[in-house]
């Protein structure tokens, strides 16, 4: 394939074409530098003109522009792929710069190109992609990897590699996994950095985590510039540094941070893919520059290992056009994007597109200028051709060529690799579709994703040739502690208060924290400020609020975690538990005349009354036909029957069962009593001697429904929450300073300008309750759970460090040690009123009737069989026959009334007439059974 030069000027162009003619001068296609470049073809074939744009002399345009010219050669020598026709390449080179670039790209516009590979550069692609929207011709950029160009705005750019998106959600995954929470971004102050970062930023905050800095500076700086931005870096606590620059300057970034000594243990380093991409291009990296990048960690486009790309790795070492020893993964996504724009043009005839271009009226000359506007064509079937590409999939060398949602290639994926000794290590791999895994991105895909092992690296040597996670951060070399805010309580001092030795501060809670500080594996200098003037206790809201706006590093006390704070402030783990509760006066109850009813309830005292009348009555059934202490009129057995029934309730009954059932029933129905009156006198006798106290208010549901007046805390988050969640009236709450003031405001009451409860956190009420020997009580539930915690700013790595101190000072005993050293042990009951508690329910002795009613439904259903039975036997045959004379309605009636009769019978007086029935039907039977006697 041959080219020569042409310059771009009307009569000098046709000269120049005439000369080169004349004097056969060919030039090799490797010879660039120039304008415009034309491949003149023997036959009779279509050329169709695809404009190529990127900087031939950088890292990766010497590897790209080789991959390209040979996709071409491959293209043009394939009989399946657009017959009859040839790619010609127009080449530009933007040289590196923004202006040049743009320069060239739009002479590129006006060689009525049908398509245009290229730019590298992400901020040449903004500016001409404005240019290609308007002549409709498709745009495939193998660099330009700026998230913001997949915007709908460049309708036709077309990225043929992978997005920063996808690349900063794998660094995001990455710090996720190690759980560091703040990082440094590294850029150059270019388009592609700034969106790159950008896109970082999103990505770590979906992962809880943050850039604590964005470190820019402009393409082409000094080593002083580069050196003077690190030093500011190296003051900062953040250790996480995110390197986000281009291939050609890059290294200048480590090579400072060597000197610097910011490359040893502590430090995280991780670049992009800018780093691989200089280190693929070269077949051996020298020992100086590997040195430099000890302990990186990198990212790198991965590009299956297929047999496409193997034969290309074959043939790269016999391009003769080649400008550089080994090739990086641009070059792959230059040679597939030559291919897609192939594949697409050949589809795009095989469906009747044709290749035309017309004016744009929009494109009118302005007086005065010499920019020849109409030299700008419209391509006419643009449109179909950009569908064209962004529905055509195929292999390439870098994998499926496939596009998804954004014009995205489908299944962006990147290799992991750690720099150590004089190469490179795979540690893993990231998809969108599997996220971090030691497995090949292209062996998941077809399988479930809950199957994919997600979130696995191999080991990492960090800088400083360690295998330790590094911790991340650090505290900064300024010199300033930490600067960390106490409340200066006037009341409750024992948990925090000032001191005159150092540090300034004593108490519980600065022990529990300096117990904490010291179980870190670093030094934590600290000191301490005090908060509030000593005459009120300060709002602790306002504390954290303080330290939410980076005035204060953390603030140490008695800070009880809720909801609203921690939307603001980061809290460790709990220290203390804590919860809202009531205090209020309580009386000693009086005795009762009534006080023998307590020890059951209404519902147990009904149906025990029930149940000894219903036994009384069930006895006398199964004892009236047997028993005679159980007959005679009907007003002594209704007697008998109540007096039998109580007389059990005290085991004094006198009369006596002869029955089989009625002596069960007894037996059964006498445990139950047993029980019952156990039970009856141990609650009553507990009653009678144990002092009971009472209160009107009986929890916070009473005090809320009161209009009495409530004391809280100064300072505390009482208030707030019995307005705002409560609803109780500000008018209702007035502020108590110190327990003097609680006990003065209990004693006096709502009455005499006091309250009727206070509504404290535990830790403060057990502590009251213990100065005032118990005169007060706590009446109803804690109404609220929470606790004590230390307060440090949003994703300070501190707070995290500490919980697990806080746990382990809980494992340990010394957190409870520390408990008894500061607070008193002294505990008050808060039993009050225990009446209820006292009084017995049915539904402890349901059993116990369950059993005995059952036992009586038996008996009763025995009895009552048995004497049907025996009626049947004794129901005379005379009666048979007055039956058919009388009514039904009279028949039914006196059978009834024989029955009762019957039952009412002393079992003595008809076993005789039993046995004479009986008698009786035999001899009968018997007559009936001899032969008849002759007449």
């Amino acid at each position: 394939m041959k080219v020569f030069w042409i310059r771009r000027s009307g009569h000098f162009k046709t000269r120049m074409m005439l000369f080169a003619l004349l004097f056969g001068i060919w030039m090799p296609l490797g010879v660039i530098g120039v304008s415009e470049n034309i491949t003149i073809s023997s036959s009779n074939q279509r050329v169709l003109n695809v404009g190529v744009l990127f900087t031939f002399d950088s890292i990766i345009g010497r590897s790209a522009q080789p991959a390209i010219l040979a996709a071409v050669d491959d293209v043009n020598a394939d009989n399946d792929i657009l017959p009859k026709m040839k790619l010609n390449l127009i080449l530009h080179d933007t040289n590196c710069s923004g202006f040049f670039g743009t320069m060239e790209a739009l002479q590129l516009m006006e060689d009525e190109v049908v398509a245009a590979i290229g730019p590298q550069s992400s901020g040449i692609a903004h500016v001409i992609s404005h240019v290609i929207n308007e002549l409709h011709i498709p745009l495939l950029s193998f660099g330009a990897t700026d998230p913001a160009l997949s915007a709908q705005q460049y309708q036709y750019f077309v990225r043929t590699t992978q997005s920063d998106y996808f690349q900063m959600n794998a660094i995001a995954d990455m710090v996720a996994k190690f759980g560091w929470k703040e990082v440094v971004a590294i850029f150059v102050d270019d388009d592609n950095g700034r969106s790159g970062i950008s896109a970082l930023s999103d990505a770590l905050a979906k992962k809880r985590a943050k850039i604590a800095y964005k470190a820019a500076f402009p393409s082409g700086s000094s080593i002083s510039t580069i050196s003077d931005l690190l030093v500011s870096v190296n003051m900062m606590e953040s250790r996480v540094y995110i390197v986000h620059v281009n291939p050609d300057t890059g290294l200048s970034v480590f090579s400072v941070a060597k000197k610097l000594q910011m490359m040893g243990s502590g430090y995280v380093w991780i670049a992009t893919d800018w780093l691989p991409s200089f280190l693929d291009s070269f077949e051996t990296n020298s020992p100086d520059v590997m040195n430099q990048l000890q302990g990186v960690v990198a990212l790198r486009h991965h590009t299956p290992d297929g047999n496409l790309k193997k034969n290309f790795i074959s043939k790269w070492r016999n391009l003769k056009y080649k400008k550089s020893p080994n090739f990086n993964s641009y070059a792959l996504y230059a040679y597939d994007s030559v291919w897609l724009i192939a594949r697409a043009l050949d589809t795009f005839f095989k469906e009747g597109g044709n290749i035309s271009f017309s004016n744009d009226p929009k494109l009118r000359e302005n007086n005065g200028s010499m920019f020849y506007y109409k030299s700008f064509k419209v391509f006419n079937g643009g449109e179909q051709l950009l569908q064209t590409i962004k529905r055509t999939n195929f292999t390439g060398l870098s994998g499926q060529i496939q596009f998804g949602d954004g014009k995205h290639l489908i299944h962006p994926a990147y290799d992991i690799l750690n720099i150590g000794g004089t190469g490179v290590r795979r540690i893993g791999y990231w998809s969108n579709y599997s996220g971090l895994s030691t497995i090949a991105p292209e062996n998941l895909y077809v399988k479930p994703l809950n199957a994919s092992p997600n979130n696995n690296l191999y080991s990492v040597i960090w800088p400083g040739e360690t295998t330790t996670i590094p911790r991340g951060w650090v505290f900064p070399h300024s010199g300033k502690p930490l600067q960390i805010v106490v409340p200066n309580r006037v009341s409750y001092k024992a948990f925090v208060s000032k001191d005159k030795n150092h540090p300034g501060v004593k108490g519980y809670c600065i022990d529990v924290f300096e117990a904490a500080i010291n179980l870190l594996p670093y030094p934590v200098p600290h000191t301490y400020i005090l908060y509030g003037d000593g005459k009120d206790t300060p709002e602790y809201s306002n504390l954290v609020y303080e330290v939410s706006q980076n005035k204060y590093d953390a603030v140490v006390g008695d800070i009880t975690i809720v909801t609203n704070r921690t939307k603001i402030v980061d809290f460790t783990q709990p220290f203390m538990e804590s919860g809202l509760v009531v205090v209020t006066v309580v009386n000693e109850e009086k005795s009762s005349p009534w006080a023998f009813l307590r020890p059951f309830t209404i519902q147990m005292w009904a149906v025990t009354a029930i149940f000894f009348i219903f036994v009384g009555a069930v006895v006398w059934i199964l004892e009236h036909r047997t028993n005679e202490e159980f007959r005679g009129p009907p007003r002594q057995q209704l007697i008998t029957i109540f007096w039998f029934s109580f007389s059990t309730m005290f085991f004094s009954h006198k009369e006596n069962t002869v029955s089989t059932l009625g002596r069960l029933v007894l037996i059964i129905w006498l445990f139950v009593v047993l029980i019952i009156n156990s039970s009856y006198t141990a609650s009553l006798t507990s009653i009678l001697t144990v002092q009971q106290l009472t209160s009107k208010i009986k929890g916070i549901d009473s005090l809320i429904s009161r209009t009495d007046v409530i004391g809280v805390q100064e300072g505390s988050f009482a208030l707030h929450y019995l307005i705002d969640d409560l609803g109780v009236a500000a008018s209702r709450i007035i502020k108590l300073k110190d327990q003097e003031e609680y006990a003065d405001a209990l004693r006096r009451g709502p009455e005499n300008g006091g309250v009727a409860a206070i509504v404290d956190e535990l830790p403060y009420v057990e502590l009251f309750l213990a100065g005032t020997n118990c005169m007060y009580r706590i009446v109803g539930e804690e109404f609220t759970k929470s606790g004590w915690g230390f307060a440090f700013q949003r994703d300070s790595p501190l707070a995290v460090d500490l919980s697990t101190a806080i746990l382990q000072l809980s494992e340990n005993g010394d957190l409870q040690k520390i408990h008894d050293k500061w607070l008193s042990r002294t505990e008050c009951s808060t039993d009050l009123n225990q009446v209820d508690v006292n009084q017995l329910s049915l539904s402890s002795f349901w059993g116990l009737f369950l059993i005995c009613g059952i036992a009586c439904f038996i008996a009763l259903s025995v009895f009552f069989f048995r004497v049907l039975f025996q009626y049947r036997r004794f129901t005379p045959e005379t009666q048979s026959d007055v039956e058919d004379i009388e009514p039904v309605r009279t028949r039914r009636l006196s059978r009834t009334t024989s029955f009762m009769n019957f039952v009412d019978k002393k079992e003595a007086e008809v076993k005789p007439k039993l046995k004479r029935s009986s008698d009786n039907k035999q001899v009968s039977q018997s007559s009936e059974s001899l032969p008849a006697s002759p007449p």
